[in-house]
């Protein structure tokens, strides 16, 4: 007894099978509609179309009024500009993944960019494609036309091709052409659906007997399918409808494989099967009788079956105002919302998605009210993303989430899709006063508590950080030396100092070790988040502290001040401060003198705030310089001697001048 096996992918592709449902819904409102060109290459369907009232037409001669379909080939930018500039209504049937093709090549058309189309010049779909960069594109079908192009050496292009081409020959002219001195750019446009019908049809035809490919005879998608059969299975036979199938060419233990071109309608690809199948005493199952049914019966029969919480894959057909239109080859499309796409409320649709591009969706009602599938993109995310959130809890792996909100409490990071919630306790190993720092950062944590049923999961990075800041403390304590000059972060400030994070340990730098000069706060020298080069003082391993400075020691003013402020001259300094023993000067940052209290006045002096003040700039005569001990000794009122002296002798000589 013979087997018959039929390919999954045969028969209507998604684009075909929505250009045929607009096409029946048009006819349905009893409006003039046109076809520019036939729809699909099937003589079958646009006969069954005709009769209803489609009429198909090659020009817009004569046409004023009415509806023109753009079948799923698509057409060019021309016949676009016409109709807009003859007012009529149109109805935009072309395939998704063409109309891509339409939008690559107008973007880099007017860039000034060379055009190359790997596809069959008298095409319609390739025909259309050209039109979009004013019919200039170089088109090539084979290796050896590639090999034989002539191009502008060191110019940029683009290279596409028709979305039924055999991957195997693209790859040849790609080869071809990379061998030529151009900036190539390719985009590999060929559809997935094609890919998939193709390389179902090399596995089927390896493994049978004999090959049924059923299509039109016009059909170039159908052509190959029989071009690829033939290379693995001698005895393939191409059909059209089941009229064309000479049945005494098959055996009763023959194994037969079945696939048909993407503008096959499921009825013919029905009764090719059932025939085979009854010819031989072998039923098939759920396939049916071959009664004659309506096209729009078998367009029907074609659809899947929807049902609410559904997960299903669709191809997108475009993205309006942020809401995704889908095709999931049901008789309504489907529709994402915006707030349904993402759980990061950040990502736009129309830049992470484009139409053609395939998706998984999850079927949240079958009719929104307006006839539409409502769909979302979001609860795959988080059906998948619970699932590794439960593998990481389970696991106690760690996470990365991305910070979205800063609510009452802590944060919230959305991982793979779904909403963790941080606590503030759990952000870091001490408290965060301002958790909107965190906010569009990537997180590491892991996953502390899981309820699935409430959907309540908590995340915690303390337990991570402290971890972290261990291994960075062990790692710092072992390389780090007195005297050596490390970089950090000042990660806090207080009355008597700065903790310096190095990496994980912080050190403290003393007010004292801040400036060679006097500072009341440390917020005159630092802030926080400042990065700053430290010297290191010293290193307390055992209790892990580390004692830092600001001061370079080769900058120390007392190695200069011997000879800065010799013993003997005059010099001006502001008075700093007050004890009851005299007054200390600061001659610069870091240097100060003493002027005793018997040095300030050629007069006995009670109090030293008697005669200065803080702040006062006077001038000094240095006494004495002690730079290991870090002292100097002062003398304000020699400074002032040689002055009053000479203010003695002026006195002297004008009394002399008056007696003689």
């Amino acid at each position: 007894m013979s087997k018959v096996e039929l390919a999954k992918s045969a028969g209507f592709c998604f684009g075909v099978k929505r250009a045929i449902e607009m096409a029946y819904e048009q006819i349905e409102k009893n409006e003039k509609t046109y076809s520019y060109g036939p729809l699909i290459h099937n003589k079958e369907v646009t006969g069954d179309l005709e009769k209803k009232g489609l009429s198909i037409i090659v020009s817009l001669d004569n046409i004023d009024e009415g509806t023109v379909l753009v079948r799923s080939h698509g057409v060019g930018k021309a016949l676009y500009d016409a109709l807009d500039e003859k007012g009529l209504q149109i109805v935009d049937g072309t395939c998704p993944f063409v109309k891509k093709i339409h939008n690559i090549v107008k973007e880099h058309y007017d860039l000034k960019q060379g055009v190359i189309i790997a596809g069959n010049s008298q095409h319609p779909e390739v025909i259309g494609i050209n039109g979009w960069c004013e019919n200039a594109a170089n088109i090539i079908e084979t290796p050896e036309e590639a090999s034989a192009l002539d191009l502008q050496e060191g110019e940029k292009y683009i290279l596409v091709v028709q979305t039924t081409f055999r991957q195997s020959r693209f790859d040849e002219i790609i080869e071809q052409l990379k061998k030529k001195n151009i900036l190539l750019e390719v985009f590999n446009t060929i559809c997935s659906a094609t890919e998939k019908r193709q390389a179902e049809a090399v596995t089927l035809s390896q493994k049978v007997d004999k090959m049924i490919v059923v299509g039109d005879k016009k059909s170039s998608n159908t052509q190959k399918l029989v071009e690829i059969c033939k290379k693995n299975c001698e005895n393939t036979v191409h059909i059209e409808t089941i009229c064309d199938l000479v049945l005494n060419i098959f055996s009763k233990n023959d194994k037969i494989g079945v696939t048909a071109g993407a503008s096959t309608p499921p009825a013919i690809i029905k009764e090719v099967v059932v025939t085979m199948s009854e010819a031989f005493d072998n039923a098939v199952q759920n396939l049916g009788g071959s009664e004659e049914i309506s096209f729009e019966q078998m367009l029907e029969e074609s659809l899947v079956t929807l049902h609410t919480g559904d997960v299903v894959k669709g191809t997108v057909i475009q993205v309006v105002n942020e809401e995704v239109s889908v095709n999931l080859g049901y008789k309504s499309d489907g529709v994402i919302p915006r707030g349904e796409f993402s759980s990061d409320p950040t990502v736009i649709p129309s830049t992470v998605i484009q139409p053609g591009d395939e998706i998984e969706v999850f079927v949240v009602r079958v009719n929104d009210g307006d006839g539409n599938v409502l769909l979302s993109k979001k609860r795959i995310e988080a059906q998948k993303g619970m699932e590794d959130i439960e593998v990481a809890f389970n696991e106690k792996a760690v996470v990365t989430g991305l910070v979205t909100e800063v609510v009452k409490g802590g944060l919230i990071a959305v991982v793979n899709g779904v909403r963790v919630f941080i606590p503030s306790s759990q952000v870091s190993n001490r408290f965060i006063e301002d958790l909107s720092v965190f906010k569009g950062q990537e997180l590491d944590f892991n996953i502390i508590e899981m309820d699935r049923v409430k959907r309540r999961i908590i995340g915690g990075r303390k337990a991570l950080v402290e971890k972290e800041i261990s291994a960075k403390r062990a790692a710092l304590f072992a390389s780090i030396e007195a005297g050596s000059k490390v970089t950090g972060t000042v990660s806090r400030l207080t009355d008597f100092g700065a903790f310096i994070d190095l990496g994980g340990v912080d050190g403290l730098i003393h007010i004292s070790e801040m400036s060679w000069g006097r500072i009341s706060n440390p917020k005159e020298v630092l802030k926080e988040g400042q990065t700053v080069e430290v010297f290191v003082l010293d290193v307390d391993k055992e209790k892990g502290k580390i004692s830092l400075s600001l001061k370079d020691s080769d900058m120390n003013p007392w190695k200069l001040a011997v000879d800065k402020y010799a013993v003997g001259t005059i010099v001006e300094g502001k008075v700093v401060r007050m004890v009851p023993f005299g007054a200390f000067v600061e001659l610069e940052p870091g240097v100060d003198g003493l002027v005793h209290i018997s040095q300030i006045a050629n007069k006995h002096v009670v109090k030293p705030e008697d005669e200065l003040k803080v702040g006062e700039i006077i001038s000094v005569k240095v006494l004495e310089v002690n730079s290991e001990q870090k002292k100097i000794s002062l003398s304000k009122r020699q400074a002032e001697a040689p002055a009053e002296e000479a203010v003695e002798e002026t006195a002297t000589e004008e009394v002399v001048t008056t007696e003689a």
